[in-house]
């Protein structure tokens, strides 16, 4: 072999090292897993919003939307499913977007006595309505499996937590939720985002909301800020009243950026991505929503994708998973 060429091949093998050093330190016990980054529109690609926390022995679910079960196999395809093992269901509000996923969740994960332990749901006032409404209209399949399979009714059981005002809504082996309001616009409420704290590092989730000083007050200098964004071209929204409600409800990419800009995240990240368009006028793209953003925000930036996860150590590293 040639100078040259054995020159070559140490170089890759140094760089190589030093990319498997650098995601070695990354490694940790506190994982975020974008299971759904979509809308109320069904699409194949981005489905229900949802966002799976891992830290040390918890895993903790917010919101479920269409299809969370089916990202939570495809993540661990064991039979003892990660479904089962979810210690907390944390909801930001009552679009049936963010809640779509509960019964799937609920039901699918106490088959094969898989769930021994009654399923727990989070969040603001309206979460035990919902619940009780659920164990109802579920009553009869309920009855069925509890005599026909011999399930466990502890695996069925339900606890619902509500809470009414900010503060910790959770906290557990080492780590602490802490739920804030957020402005999702006159009519939908209660809205709330999460702000996960663990062994020094934070997650925050904004939830559905416009541009809010809650989410700036808790996401300053987080580890990863998780927040929805929507947008649309200029024409749609003048010509389109209803387009025009639907973006009043949200944060477009340069108020994102500003949010981005004033909290100063390790790690910015869009998830819950909303695009509008009609059949006259284009749907906005990706591309829109990062120009946007850049027009006021010049740090790092993630566009989630279902399935992406970030681990979080001294450095967040980013893993991208085709679905």
């Amino acid at each position: 072999m040639s100078k040259t060429l054995a020159s070559f091949f140490g170089l890759l093998a140094f760089l190589l090292g030093a990319t498997v050093g650098a995601q070695v330190k990354a490694d940790s016990d506190f994982r975020v897993t974008l299971l759904g980054t979509g809308t109320p529109i069904p699409d194949a690609d981005r489905f229900g919003p949802s966002t799976l926390v891992e830290a040390g022995n918890q895993r903790l679910l917010f919101d479920a939307g269409r299809g969370a079960t089916i990202r939570l196999r495809q993540i661990n395809p064991t039979q003892n499913t990660i479904m089962s093992k979810i210690n907390a269901l944390f909801l930001t509000h009552y679009h049936s977007d963010h809640t779509l996923g509960i019964p799937d969740l609920w039901l699918t994960g106490w088959l094969n006595n898989s769930r021994k332990e009654p399923f727990r749901l989070i969040g603001p006032v309206g979460a035990r309505s919902l619940m009780t409404g659920l164990e109802a209209a579920y009553a009869l399949d309920i009855k069925i499996r509890l005599e026909d399979e011999k399930l466990l009714p502890e695996g069925i059981a339900t606890v619902v937590e509500e809470f009414e005002k900010d503060g910790v809504v959770y906290e557990r082996d080492d780590v602490k939720v802490i739920a804030f309001t957020v402005d999702h616009g006159a009519a939908i409420k209660p809205a709330v985002g999460y702000r996960i704290e663990y062994k020094g590092r934070a997650v925050v989730i904004s939830g559905d909301t416009r541009y809010d000083q809650n989410v700036i007050k808790y996401g300053a200098g987080v580890d990863l800020l998780i927040h929805e964004v929507c947008a649309a071209r200029p024409e749609l929204l003048s010509s389109n009243p209803y387009m025009r409600r639907v973006m009043d409800h949200h944060t477009n990419p340069r108020e994102a950026g500003q949010v981005f800009s004033l909290t100063k995240p390790k790690l910015a990240v869009y998830s819950h991505l909303v695009f509008l368009g009609s059949d006259k006028i284009p749907r906005a793209t990706v591309d829109d929503i990062v120009a946007g953003t850049r027009e006021t925000y010049s740090g790092p930036l993630e566009v989630g994708e279902d399935l992406m996860s970030f681990e979080i150590g001294d450095i967040i590293t980013v893993r991208q998973r085709n679905p």
